[in-house]
């Protein structure tokens, strides 16, 4: 009879103990890029191994986006879009950064269809600030 007392008691401590604390949220920042009537406006959300970039992208003529993820100035992740033309919808991109910590700042920008730089932002993860211009 101890042995079931025992394992009620062990079941029911289990089910009152509260749960344990989540990991808290991964730092964002938030960036705005525009050349004439085409933007590419979003967040970026600071990884552990990658740099997660998420927003609304729309191409008036043809244009591409991209983001290229750092840890110090080097380069460690770099993905795009495809070129789109007359076209608005979520466009998500996730550069690799796996390098212990991840990444702490991140080229966001856009070019037209040949590949000529239009405008872009640099994010980064300490402050949670996106600057224009690559730096």
């Amino acid at each position: 009879m101890a042995v079931v007392v025992a394992a009620v008691a062990s079941v029911a401590g289990a089910l009152f103990t509260t749960a344990p604390a989540t990991a808290a949220g991964y730092p964002t920042s938030t960036f705005k890029i525009s050349y004439g009537a085409s933007y590419y406006n979003g967040t970026v959300t600071w990884y552990n191994r990658s740099v997660g970039v998420t927003g609304t992208f729309r191409a008036t003529g043809c244009r591409r986006v991209y983001a290229r993820a750092f840890a110090g100035s080097t380069s460690v992740g770099f993905v795009s879009s495809s070129t789109w033309c007359d076209t608005t919808a979520p466009a998500p991109l996730s550069p690799p950064a796996d390098v212990v910590g991840g990444a702490d700042n991140a080229w966001i920008y856009m070019t037209d269809a040949n590949g000529n730089y239009l405008n872009g932002q640099t994010c980064y993860r300490s402050s949670s600030i996106c600057i224009d211009g690559l730096h």
